[in-house]
């Protein structure tokens, strides 16, 4: 039996101009990253008045190794494409730490796969470390404000942000910042959270244009005054920094399954940390260019949809028409408190 990694290493990819135009998305649209990747620019894709249906796919509890989620997604957009539908899945990017952690890659797997597999499960456009360096951008900003003169009057031990970095680095969770004397600022403890947990990866996928981003961004509380008055990013001047960090990332990736059909690839907030669903910008695009779109929420249906219908359906003025739910043998098991091993 094929690897996922042989089966994708063998896939012959279409153009991504003909993957675009099943979406309605045309070639001017279009900002090529190699011969099979894409970021769509969004103002360019012309208004079509269509509606689409939405199918959300989630699961029950998962266990350590997830339950196919991702895996149905595909297969079902496949499916609907192979029945002449004009069909569009909508996932989120993998993180760099369950990719090399316990978990793996969250391209699907099989012959339900998104391709170029590969590239999905790493670097893929630069995403992830846009919104990790816009993120350490506001972190250096505050700290820069400490070391001038604190006029904000920040009480250091509030600061509430901090660092980011797309790995699982138990050493860098919980460190200390400023050591080596006053021109490197003030002492202060601080930390390092996955890029996929962090506020921004959150503000990002919840935002529907950059104006929205930016405003999102502004809004940030990232720490507390001497007196308990919050602080946030627009007050330390980082907002606009941090959008222009971000503006390139915010268009949607478009690149395709192994059997053709669209795929929105952005974004991805952590489900027990932020809302685990794929950016309200690629699942709004999907919507007005296909028939069907299908998408996933992260972790549980008590975790990951639910946060999809309450936080982004709202934030993005859409509703599911119909729900998906993965009910795998070994997650079943472990309900009926069998042993993680059965």
């Amino acid at each position: 039996m094929k690897t996922d990694l042989q089966i994708a290493r063998a896939a012959t990819l279409q153009p991504m101009e003909e993957i675009a135009s099943r979406m309605g998305i045309p070639a001017a649209a279009l900002i090529p990253y190699g011969h099979h990747k894409a970021k769509v620019d969004v103002t360019r894709v012309p208004e079509t008045g269509r509606k689409a249906k939405l199918v959300l796919v989630t699961a029950i509890n998962p266990t350590p190794a997830g339950e196919g989620k991702t895996t149905t997604t595909v297969g079902l957009g496949d499916a609907l494409t192979r029945r002449g539908r004009r069909a569009a899945i909508c996932l989120r990017q993998p993180s760099l730490g369950p990719v090399f952690g316990v978990k793996g890659g969250a391209a699907g797997g099989g012959y339900a796969q998104v391709v170029p597999m590969e590239d999905i499960n790493l670097h893929f456009t630069g995403d992830l470390h846009a919104i990790g360096a816009a993120n350490n951008l506001l972190c250096a900003m505050l700290d820069n404000h400490l070391h001038h003169g604190n006029e904000l009057h920040i009480d250091p031990t509030r600061v509430y942000i901090r660092r980011a970095i797309d790995m699982n680095d138990r050493a860098l969770r919980t460190i200390v910042v400023g050591l080596g004397g006053h021109i490197n600022g003030p002492v202060r403890e601080d930390g390092f959270d996955i890029t996929v947990a962090s506020e921004v990866m959150a503000a990002f996928c919840l935002a529907s244009s950059l104006p929205d981003l930016t405003q999102r961004l502004a809004r940030m509380v990232v720490a507390e005054s001497l007196t308990g008055q919050p602080v946030t990013a627009a007050d330390l001047g980082a907002d606009g920094a941090m959008a222009v960090l971000l503006r390139d990332a915010f268009a949607p990736n478009l690149v395709q399954t192994l059997e053709g059909t669209p795929a929105l690839i952005h974004g991805g907030p952590f489900a027990n940390i932020a809302h685990g669903c794929n950016s309200v910008a690629a699942t709004s695009l999907a919507l007005k260019t296909a028939d069907i779109v299908v998408t996933e929420a992260g972790f549980g249906a008590d975790l990951g949809a639910q946060k999809f219908m309450d936080i982004k359906c709202r934030q993005g003025g859409f509703f599911p028409d119909a729900v998906v739910i993965v009910a795998a043998l070994r997650a079943l098991k472990c309900h009926g408190c069998a042993q993680k091993k059965a």
